[in-house]
Parts: structure tokens; C-alpha cells; sequence
């Protein structure tokens, strides 16, 4: 894959760090394995969605979430295993250590998250502002004082 430099753009732009961050990540400058966990992406209601991510092998102790900003970060780090009786002769479900990054749009909130058949589900809702939803405004008629100034004056 090619690799493509931005550091010409970050000293002739200003404001524009989230871009730029999501470019690089597009291109896959992301820290670990890019494929690892495997996840989905659902949408399960007009404004709402479900990230499931596949974490067989971890328990609850070993995860963490962690919404900031319009970041929510997903830790998987596994603890030493106790108590196991024998060799492992071949290790074919994967242990290892990753974190995932989602970017999340502006107004959508983690609503909680659950670990079940080796599948961690979060759930997301968007839930919009009454301040940023549209308005219907009125429209007054030529009857109005306002009106009525301005057609003296002219």
C-alpha cells in the first residue's frame, strides 16, 4: 500500500487535526494489527447502532471502553493465565493486546455495552440537540407593525 505524507498540510492548515487524522487512518497508519479484532457496524434504528466486535478469548476484567470527544476507544489487554494444566501444542485463538478507535459523529453517545458468546456489543444512540434540530418559522403577514414601518418609510 502506498503511503502518503501530510506533514506539508499540518504546518499550512489550521483547525483541520481531525481531517487529517482521519486520512491517516484511512491509509492505514494505525497501530497494531489493522484486522484485529474483527468487528461489525450495525444500524438497528433510526438513530441508533450497534459496534460488535469479536473478543473471543477476553473476559470483562480484560476490556475497556472508553468514549472522548468524538473518539470511542475499545482496550482489549489479556492477563496472565492461571491455573492452566499442560502445554498449549498450538494457539490458533489469538490473545494478543489491541486497541480500536472509532471516529463518532458529532451527537452520538455510547448508551452501554455488553460481553456475551465471545461478542462485545456497544450500542450507540445519536441523539440531537432541540437547539440544532430544524424549527418551522413563521411567516408574518404585510398586517404586521413591523411591516407597516417599513412601508411608511419608503
Amino acid at each position: 500500500m502506498r503511503s502518503f505524507d501530510l506533514t506539508p498540510l499540518y504546518r499550512s492548515t489550521v483547525g483541520f487535526d481531525r481531517l487529517f487524522s482521519l486520512l491517516d487512518q484511512a491509509t492505514g497508519v494505525e497501530a497494531g494489527v489493522p484486522g484485529y479484532p474483527p468487528y461489525n457496524i450495525e444500524r438497528t434504528g433510526e438513530n441508533a447502532y450497534r459496534i460488535t466486535m469479536a473478543v473471543a478469548g477476553f473476559g470483562e476484567n480484560d476490556l475497556s471502553i472508553e468514549a472522548r470527544e468524538n473518539t470511542l476507544t475499545v482496550k482489549g489487554e489479556k492477563t496472565a493465565e492461571e491455573g492452566k494444566n499442560g502445554e498449549v501444542l498450538y494457539r490458533g485463538i489469538a490473545g494478543r493486546s489491541f486497541e480500536r478507535r472509532f471516529q463518532l459523529a458529532d451527537h452520538v453517545e455510547v448508551k452501554g455495552a455488553s460481553l456475551e458468546n465471545g461478542l462485545l456489543h456497544v450500542d450507540l444512540v445519536r441523539e440531537i440537540p432541540e437547539a440544532a434540530k430544524p424549527r418551522k418559522i413563521a411567516i408574518a403577514n404585510g398586517n404586521t407593525p413591523a411591516a407597516q414601518i417599513e412601508a411608511q418609510a419608503a
